[in-house]
């Protein structure tokens, strides 16, 4: 599904009104009909038992949110709008929709943020729409201002359900950046296309659930839209499934080497490998320190530990020529789960991406390596290097995801030629050209030390199978994302574990064959 930036959407709306000769009031009126229906489908009960607060802006946003408000009078609701603005700066548009609010008897208000009786009416109401401000936005809401009181407000309605009109207001629509304060929305009706802010960052929180609605902008208009930034959805992570030959043998599915561990974290590479195994990779090799290799021995059934030269329980670059020798026979490399921090770690990690000519797959500690030394992933611009560091190693590595995910993972993959997976709430998937995946699922069970191990393991699998660096990435996230939605829903977010996400692979994966 393609995002859409703000400036794209005002294009958008040019198009239409000037070359299609569509009206805008039709726009607007189909809008607030989109919103009316939202907040109809909303109520606990029929429309004349319940009651409305609508908050508009003196934009075209506004517009929507008086429109709908006269069609939820018409629908028998209990309605009062109130105008957080300058009547005199409403849109002609906005103008238009008060004066058909008007002919039904129903008042535009001026917002007055000290006046109880509309605090207690919004708080009492059974639905709250937000038409403040729309995707135009991009400074912050001053914090005395009667728009943050107002924001204030709509999020104290702890009764009603709260709609937003296009995009819950101060959430920023290119990057989900909170611009000061923001409405909290359970849903959000956005109109034509849906917008980067409300699937990154805190807009994806902050948006609630979010539908498109078609309110009349031609088909033909939006499908020119080019948008570098997409969500993934199941579709693209069933085009992600290398194909699988009936007559194949293990070495037709991929070859993957583990290298990871160090005393105290022997979990982290066995999780990796698991993962790898368990998603279909042919054979999966797992090189650890040698004073851990006897652990790993133990666990492993399916996947087969080495012993690597070590020092003091981690490895050691005396480690290079063997782990470079293995490589030789697999396909791809996953280094850094649990490998721990230390000079000889880093020596051994900036000496293998030197080396290899292979497709790397770098996590935790392997990531933490280039801290002061990013000039060696540099060097590998042209080969396949996939990172997939949270927000803290992407901040040790030069990265600034604050406020904008999506921007800080586009910046990143293009100055340094890699792909990079930035994880999160919403986990963004960045490629050197400037593409921007961002994900759909997943949930806080996901949230837990080991994670991230699972999803190293499974980039790397879907790799060595065949898959291209973006599918092998983003996909892999939303596989990932998906198998712990469903293992939160059988046990709970407090109680998954990274074990039980990579035991509802078959779930997810037959799901995608459609069995």
């Amino acid at each position: 599904m393609k995002l859409a930036a703000a400036a794209q959407m005002r294009e958008l709306d040019r198009r239409a009104i000037e070359e299609r000769k569509i009206p805008s009031i039709d726009l607007m009126e189909r809008a607030a009909a989109a919103v009316a229906q939202a907040a109809l489908d909303a109520l606990p009960d029929k429309p004349q038992k319940c009651r409305a607060a609508v908050f508009c802006g003196a934009g075209n946003n506004g517009g929507d949110g008086i429109g709908a408000a006269r069609l939820l009078f018409l629908m028998g609701l209990k309605v009062r709008v109130f105008l957080v603005g300058d009547y005199n700066r409403l849109t002609p548009d906005a103008m238009e929709e008060t004066g058909r609010l008007s002919e039904c008897g129903v008042a535009l208000e001026d917002f007055n943020p000290q006046d109880k009786a509309q605090a207690a009416w919004a708080r009492g109401s059974q639905v709250v729409v937000d038409a403040i401000f729309g995707v135009g936005l991009s400074r912050n809401i001053a914090p005395d201002s009667k728009f943050a009181a107002a924001v204030d407000l709509i999020n104290s309605c702890r009764r009603g359900t709260v709609i937003a009109a296009d995009i819950a207001s101060g959430v920023e629509a290119d990057t989900g950046r909170i611009l000061g304060r923001a409405v909290r929305a359970d849903r959000t009706v956005t109109f034509s296309m849906p917008k980067t802010g409300q699937f990154a960052g805190d807009g994806a929180v902050l948006s609630g659930r979010v539908t498109v609605h078609d309110i009349g902008v031609p088909a033909a208009l939006v499908r020119e839209v080019s948008c570098p930034v997409q969500t993934v959805e199941a579709d693209f992570a069933r085009a992600a499934l290398p194909p699988r030959k009936k007559d194949g043998h293990k070495g037709d599915f991929g070859k993957v080497l583990v290298v990871g561990g160090a005393v105290g974290y022997t979990g982290a590479p066995y999780l990796t490998a698991s993962a790898a195994v368990r998603s279909g990779c042919g054979l999966v090799y797992l090189g650890v320190p040698e004073s851990i290799w006897e652990i790993e021995t133990v666990r492993c059934v399916s996947a087969m530990p080495f012993p690597l030269a070590d020092r003091r329980g981690r490895l050691s670059r005396r480690a290079l020529p063997e782990l470079l020798e293995r490589l030789e026979g697999c396909g791809v490399l996953a280094l850094g789960p649990g490998l721990g921090r230390g000079e000889s770690v880093r020596q051994l990690v900036l000496e293998v991406l030197q080396q290899t000519e292979k497709p790397v797959v770098l996590d935790a500690d392997g990531i933490n390596a280039l801290e002061g030394h990013i000039d060696s992933l540099d060097s590998r611009r042209g080969r396949v290097t996939i990172l997939t560091p949270h927000g803290g190693e992407f901040a040790r590595i030069g990265g600034n995801p604050a406020g904008d995910p999506v921007g800080a993972a586009r910046a990143f993959a293009r100055e340094h030629g890699c792909f990079l997976v930035l994880k999160g709430h919403r986990t963004v998937t960045a490629g050197p050209e400037g593409n921007v995946l961002v994900n759909t699922t997943g949930n806080s069970g996901l949230a837990k030390g080991g994670s991230g191990d699972v999803l190293t393991g499974l980039i790397a699998s879907l790799l060595a199978q065949g898959a291209g660096p973006v599918m092998a990435a983003a996909g892999a996230v939303w596989i990932h994302g998906r198998a712990g939605d469903l293992a939160a829903e059988a046990l709970t977010e407090y109680c998954v574990t990274p074990e039980d996400v990579i035991a509802a692979f078959p779930r997810v994966f037959s799901e995608l064959q459609g069995n």
